[in-house]
């Protein structure tokens, strides 16, 4: 490979950039584009480029794409005029719009596509939840428009990322990882067999997360230049390499956020009730650090779980105190709470809609916890601003790879890459 300062991707189903943001972070790779088509995600990620990465408003606009990734040769050739003047304004740059991915990309070669297609319909829990097993759901096809943009600039390595529950999805009675397989390899392509998948699956606490996420992480190489020193097994490998032996705790990564307790009445800040108070008077109020509010009901239950230690409790004692409360007949009890000493479960996106499953480990505070608190142990850098309301930042939150995790798959491949010849 010839001597340059950085490699360039492209990042597909793009979130609010947790990908993007671990890539950048790496120091080793420019983001020539960006899509998303959720436009709370695509503020956010504009506002991060501009406001860390040194892009101007425009170049921020012209990069961080709104649009149908379903619509694939839209994307890539241009030509959007319904796009253009959507019902948020002018939500795309008009050369963009015009262009197309190509027209952006221009001769500028594109060493790697990353990205994941949305989760739900793979996710044990989103199949269990569906009458049909999420096998009539659109996104389980969603791979297919990835490929596609990969088959357009024809990158070295693409990387593309989802929950483990993809090894086991079967729409349309094939399994996903069968069909992803024989597209890969149609268009030129060697990644991990399907019955090999499973070993390519990596924990975010392996890379200094505080949080047990797992995913799945399908590095595809082209090709024409597979080689020994440039192939799965060395990219996967300096995975491994750049792995951690130590484990980061929640108390690491949120100890030191203000404490809040239950207010003895309701508080009305910017519009919202309020159940809880800083026990510092003189904090400056933030959307992002004051928790949700919480009736009685739950600070009364968040408190006994916490100080009962209901999480070491065995299942059916979780269960009989879950229903007992709620006079429920449930088989789950839907509260859980994080340890100071361990790393977090998987921050998801329900969080927008409660946090039962996301009580804070201080019994005193009595609460779930709270956006900045959810940001930090998924790895976002302290600096990184959330400025929708507070059910879109929990939402792009719960969906974003870790940064932390992105950064090190990053390094992994750069490392790999220095071994291509010119």
């Amino acid at each position: 490979m010839k001597k340059q300062s950085k490699l360039t991707f492209i990042d597909l189903f793009a979130g609010c950039g947790g990908l993007s943001e671990g890539f950048l972070q790496s120091g080793k790779f420019d983001g020539l584009a960006h899509v998303e088509w959720e436009i709370p995600m695509v503020r956010t990620l504009r506002n991060r480029l501009t406001k860390k990465w040194n892009h101007s408003q425009e170049d921020s606009l012209k990069h961080v794409i709104h649009f149908d990734i379903q619509k694939t040769d839209e994307l890539i050739n241009g030509n959007w005029s319904d796009q253009t003047n959507s019902i948020y304004g002018n939500s795309n740059h008009k050369e963009v719009a015009q262009k197309g991915l190509k027209g952006l990309v221009g001769d500028k070669k594109v060493n790697l596509i990353i990205g994941g297609p949305p989760c739900q319909a793979y996710s044990v829990a989103g199949r269990a939840q569906d009458k049909n097993s999420m096998k009539d759901d659109y996104r389980n096809y969603l791979f297919e428009s990835f490929i596609n943009v990969v088959d357009a600039f024809k990158p070295e390595v693409f990387v593309f990322e989802n929950v483990p529950g993809m090894l086991s999805a079967s729409p349309g009675d094939k399994m996903v990882t069968e069909r992803v397989y024989e597209s890969f390899s149609k268009y030129g392509y060697t990644i991990k067999k399907p019955n090999e998948l499973k070993n390519a699956i990596q924990v975010a606490s392996d890379f200094g997360v505080a949080q047990k996420r797992k995913r799945v992480i399908i590095i595809g190489v082209r090709n024409d230049v597979l080689s020994h020193d440039f192939s799965l097994e060395t990219i996967y490998k300096e995975i491994d390499n750049l792995k951690s032996d130590k484990t980061v705790s929640i108390k690491e990564v949120i100890g030191k956020l203000p404490v809040f307790i239950p207010s003895d009445k309701i508080e009305k800040i910017n519009g919202r009730n309020h159940s809880h108070k800083p026990i510092n008077t003189e904090l400056e109020y933030n959307d992002n650090i004051w928790p949700r509010f919480h009736n009685e009901r739950d600070i009364k239950v968040f408190k006994h779980w916490v100080s009962n230690e209901m999480n070491k409790k065995p299942m059916d004692e979780r269960i009989s105190f879950y229903n007992k409360l709620l006079d429920k007949n449930a088989k789950h009890a839907k509260y859980r709470n994080l340890e100071w000493k361990n790393p977090s479960q998987t921050i998801v996106a329900h969080l927008y809609k409660d946090g039962l499953m996301f009580i804070h480990p201080d019994a005193k505070q009595a609460r779930s916890i709270s956006v900045k608190e959810a940001a930090l142990i998924q790895s976002f850098p302290d600096d990184f601003e959330f400025t929708e309301k507070m059910g879109h930042n929990y939402k792009m939150i719960g969906n974003a790879v870790p940064p932390l995790m992105a950064e090190k798959i990053a390094l992994a491949v750069f490392n790999v890459f220095k071994t291509l010849k010119a």
